[in-house]
């Protein structure tokens, strides 16, 4: 088998799984949507931010949020591939272990912007329309979900149990969200939250898209697109390590 065939066979079987689990799908939607239209609406009754209505500017941040669950926790799929042994079959294969981790996070990366799509979809209910910034909009998401999967298969790869896997990965996820601006504007922050902000890479991922999607960037765009792609790199490099590295 050539490392080609091989990288598409991981990543058509990853792309089956999410095909079959169609409740895991529609549960990561509703998640989003109570968000946008329960909170959104709530908030937005009362609040108004950059002459955008409330649930309009967090849009933008609650498709990151999406995208951003469901990557990092993708690498679990890793710690049930070692308990089934399939990843153990997998790894006395020709194929070299690099290939098997861009196979696995390639399908990640499509679960992740399939979901995410679903939710650009609705732009229209929120008054949100992309024009020809629908590229760039994909070109950042794939980006950020390709290092969010590359953390999730890193942690994946060195975690023995769902259940610490999960633990760990709610105390390195909701900080990421929280931090990145999706739900409040980063201007006129306190000090302290304004430098956890700026190191947090997904913060440049919701303002590309938030600014593509609604005119509003807190860095410019060559900045956020710097910022993840260093990131994503870094992320993907360590991602490969870790694999070579990894006993199963």
């Amino acid at each position: 088998m050539s490392e080609l065939s091989g990288l598409y066979a991981i990543w058509e079987r990853e792309f089956r799984i999410f095909l079959r689990e169609k409740s895991r799908v529609v549960a990561s939607i509703i998640s989003p949507l109570l968000w946008l239209f329960v909170f959104g609406s709530g908030l937005g009754s009362t609040v108004t931010i950059k002459s955008l209505n409330y649930q309009t500017f967090i849009y933008p941040g609650i498709i990151v949020m999406s995208v951003l669950f469901t990557s990092i926790f993708y690498g679990a799929y890793v710690i049930w591939d070692k308990r089934l042994d399939f990843l153990k079959e997998v790894l006395v294969s020709p194929l070299s272990r690099t290939t098997i981790f861009f196979g696995k996070a390639l399908g990640g990366v499509t679960d992740s912007v399939l979901q995410g799509t679903i939710l650009i979809l609705l732009g229209p209910l929120f008054g949100v329309h992309f024009g020809w910034n629908l590229i760039l909009i994909y070109l950042f998401l794939f980006i950020l979900v390709t290092s969010l999967v590359s953390i999730g298969l890193i942690f994946g790869s060195v975690i023995e149990s769902p259940e610490g896997f999960g633990l760990i990965m709610s105390m390195v996820n909701f900080p990421l969200f929280f931090l990145s601006g999706a739900l409040f504007p980063l201007d006129n922050l306190p000090t302290w939250l304004k430098v956890f902000t700026r190191l947090n890479p997904v913060t440049y991922g919701v303002d590309a898209i938030r600014g593509l999607m609604l005119g509003t960037y807190t860095f410019s765009l060559l900045t956020d697109f710097v910022v993840l792609l260093g990131f994503a790199i870094v992320m993907v490099l360590i991602g490969t390590y870790a694999f070579k590295k990894m006993k199963v």
